[in-house]
């Protein structure tokens, strides 16, 4: 063995980075495409998007490859404060290189965040659970714990009001309609639910949920085929519909709007709660401008969240790209 990686293994920041790394790979992404790349050096973590992994149909603005990358960035930088870990990041550092999208650096010891501790145990039990949720419906301090989240990343949330249901659930599924109606939609959600054995990513039949009446309409990721989840008894009754939205409609708005996504969708499983992000309502221009109504014109849309009390069968893990694919661990300079 080389001397540069006995140094390596024997860097305690290598180590944790490394491992902050790590969880990050458990973040929820646009089709479970993980669409970024790692690279650990002495004192910093850079993330890199992965720009082959974008959805150029679905997602050609980049939007939904920036939130995903964001949430897997917030996983990184909880999981490093949570063991004692004083941290500072850039985020799009480098003009000239748009596909390096933050550098995370240690900048030494800190005592332990314990709300950020709390997220880290989230982390593995969080699912995107499509299937329906109950009558019971999140109390009000629960939802203002989930905001309070958000605002703490920078970006806003936005319960929807129940007079405001018919207009989310009427444009969802018209967007719904239309995509599928598009060929180029169809090939892409095909690519990324029909993957190659062992690829550890997309949406495998075996995860996706068979259509239901719902409040709400849910993507169908087996149009025509055998999903291998059922809904469930129950029809969304008690669910909560968020709206994550910014101030403004750019990359680096899109980089935060990410990490607010992942402080929620951590703290809602912190609080017992299910979770399903909703991209539909944003994918197209009409129904982003409708879900900007929603707002009032106040914000900008990122993305909607289905939040309330699931069903008690657990879900099996969505797949995972390996680390070694992932993560690149380089010789800290000298």
């Amino acid at each position: 063995m080389n001397s540069s990686s006995t140094r390596i293994e024997q860097d305690p920041r290598v180590r944790v980075l490394e491992a902050a790394a790590r969880q990050s790979l458990h973040a929820p992404s646009v089709f479970n495409t993980q669409p970024w790349r790692w690279r650990v050096t002495g004192d910093a973590l850079e993330l890199r998007a992965d720009v082959g992994r974008q959805l150029a149909h679905t997602d050609p603005d980049g939007r939904l490859l920036m939130l995903s990358c964001g949430a897997a960035l917030h996983h990184a930088r909880v999981s490093l404060t949570a063991v004692g870990w004083a941290v500072t990041v850039e985020r799009l550092p480098d003009p000239g290189d748009p596909s390096l999208l933050a550098r995370v650096r240690t900048t030494g010891p800190a005592d332990l965040d314990v709300p950020a501790g709390r997220l880290v145990d989230a982390i593995p039990r969080r699912r995107t659970d499509r299937r329906a949720y109950g009558d019971r419906p999140v109390p009000e301090a629960v939802l203002a714990r989930l905001g309070d989240a958000v605002e703490a990343e920078g970006a806003h949330l936005h319960v929807v009001r129940p007079d405001q249901m018919p207009m989310l659930a009427v444009s969802t599924g018209r967007a719904a309609d239309a995509e599928l109606a598009d060929p180029a939609y169809r090939e892409e959600l095909h690519r990324w639910t029909h993957r190659p054995e062992g690829s550890g990513d997309g949406v495998p039949a075996a995860t996706a949920v068979r259509p239901s009446p719902r409040r709400v309409p849910l993507r169908d990721y087996a149009p025509g085929g055998a999903a291998g989840l059922s809904a469930g008894a129950d029809f969304d009754r008690g669910a909560a519909y968020l709206i994550l939205f910014g101030e403004s409609d750019e990359p680096a708005a899109w980089l935060r709007g990410g990490e607010a996504l992942s402080a929620l969708l951590l703290t809602a499983t912190a609080e017992g709660l299910a979770s399903a992000p909703l991209s539909d309502a944003v994918e197209l221009a009409w129904p982003r401008r409708m879900m900007r109504d929603l707002l009032a014109g106040i914000g900008d849309p990122y993305l909607v969240v289905r939040v309330g009390w699931g069903p008690d069968a657990e879900l099996p893990p969505a797949p995972r790209r390996a680390p070694a694919d992932v993560i690149e661990v380089v010789d800290p300079p000298r």
